[in-house]
């Protein structure tokens, strides 16, 4: 029976990725009263792909590891995902992103279909030329099921342009000549997109602006935590200091940093460049932990790092009157209703963090057309698109009376499950 629109809460010391995917779609399909049949169809991917990567390290030992490739549905156009390099790659973490991005790419209004992929290494502890090594024998194992019009993968956690330069050139060898459009995220020496790097956080920036806006607020007036300050977090960080808003704590994973009149950016990523990467005793600034910073008093929290940040646990003491969720799954089922219940605006992942897919896509399209653009039609195309997706969930969660999160699934669910009705079932 679809009768009820709350989804059910597993205790969080037994949920798993893939099981709140799930529950997210349960949650969308009552809304929507989908035929059973096709929810079946959406609740199982496609197509789960594991690999053996014998690897020949520098010290000429032989190691053999796991790689995985989900593709989740291609009812609106070929497959299109990350590759992550981290050890806590699973294949329900890697399933469960699989599907996210299934509905991210159709809120967004893109012709694509989710997958994603990774191995379950840390890439710190791979020289180059392992990792080298590592990439090319992935993807030739990945071989026939990635390709411009089948599955085009693109960098994620762990891993940057370099894997998808060794990806491309690997797909383009085995095919017999260059083919950019294999994958995205490359280097602009060889077909990639302007504007690529910064895409995810200049579209978290977007959506928090269009956020505050619906409140009668801006950006000029604002006050924001992040939580990560890696690519996305770091990006994130850098477009609002300059929109003016004031970025009162950031942390990377052993820790951050608070200001209560605001931290200068600029002169943080300067410090960190000549300090390898670190915080510690960054001038003007006291320590504060990834847990603490979650429970500032500010207008905006954007957890930008792992999945689970806001739980049941430490919900209630959350002081933001926006949540944008720039990492995939950082709030769990019952700290979402918490949050909800009390009033705050949880910006959902599949619209918070879509600009990467999209540059993602305008990536493709120009190589496909080997027709190359410039940074500001890149971004402008980008926003476009943002705000549009933005308007379209703000007037679903009115009209059906919805929270934001709700509002993203029902829309991109419905785009998907619309597609597959309408193409039918083969045979």
């Amino acid at each position: 029976m679809l009768a009820s629109s709350t989804p059910t809460a597993p205790s969080p010391a037994h949920i798993c990725p893939y099981a709140q995917a799930c529950s997210y779609l349960d949650w969308a399909a009552r809304e929507l009263k989908l035929d059973p049949g096709v929810l079946a169809i959406l609740s199982t991917p496609r197509k789960v792909v594991t690999v053996a990567i014998p690897v020949r390290l520098d010290n000429q030992q032989i190691q053999v590891l796991a790689g995985h490739r989900v593709q989740h549905c291609d009812v609106l156009g070929p497959y299109k995902g990350g590759i992550r390099y981290h050890p806590a790659v699973t294949l329900e973490e890697v399933s469960a992103l699989a599907m996210l991005m299934t509905w991210k790419c159709a809120l967004m209004g893109i012709p694509y279909g989710g997958a994603k992929g990774g191995i379950p290494i840390d890439p710190r502890q791979y020289s180059i030329s392992e990792l080298e090594r590592i990439t090319r024998r992935y993807t030739s194992e990945l071989i026939k099921d990635i390709g411009p019009a089948i599955d085009i993968p693109a960098p994620d956690m762990g891993t940057s342009a370099r894997e998808m330069a060794w990806m491309m050139d690997t797909y383009s060898m085995n095919v017999g000549h260059a083919v950019p459009g294999v994958v995205t995220g490359k280097p602009l020496s060889i077909g990639g997109s302007r504007g690529r790097e910064m895409a995810t956080g200049r579209g978290v920036m977007i959506t928090v602006r269009e956020a505050l806006a619906l409140r009668g607020g801006s950006l000029a007036e604002a006050t924001v935590l992040i939580q990560g300050f890696g690519n996305v977090g770091g990006a994130a960080a850098n477009l609002l200091h300059q929109a003016g808003a004031k970025i009162l704590a950031v942390s990377r994973g052993s820790g951050g940093l608070y200001n209560p009149k605001g931290l200068d950016i600029p002169a943080l990523k300067a410090y960190m460049k000549e300090h390898g990467g670190s915080m510690e005793g960054f001038p003007g600034a006291e320590p504060i932990s990834n847990a603490e910073l979650l429970l500032q008093k500010a207008d905006v929290l954007i957890p930008a790092a792992l999945e689970n940040q806001i739980t049941e646990a430490n919900a209630d003491a959350i002081q933001v009157q926006i949540v944008a969720e720039a990492a995939n799954g950082p709030t769990t089922l019952a700290a979402d209703q918490i949050l909800e219940s009390r009033g705050i605006s949880v910006l959902p992942d599949i619209l918070t963090n879509a600009g990467g897919v999209v540059v993602s896509y305008l990536e493709w399209v120009q190589g496909l057309s080997y027709v190359f653009w410039d940074e500001e039609r890149v971004n402008q195309e980008m926003e476009g698109l943002m705000v549009r997706a933005f308007g379209r969930v703000v007037q679903e969660a009115a009209d059906r009376r919805v929270p934001l999160r709700l509002a993203a699934y029902t829309l991109g669910v419905g785009r998907v499950a619309q597609a597959l009705q309408d193409r039918g079932l083969y045979p």
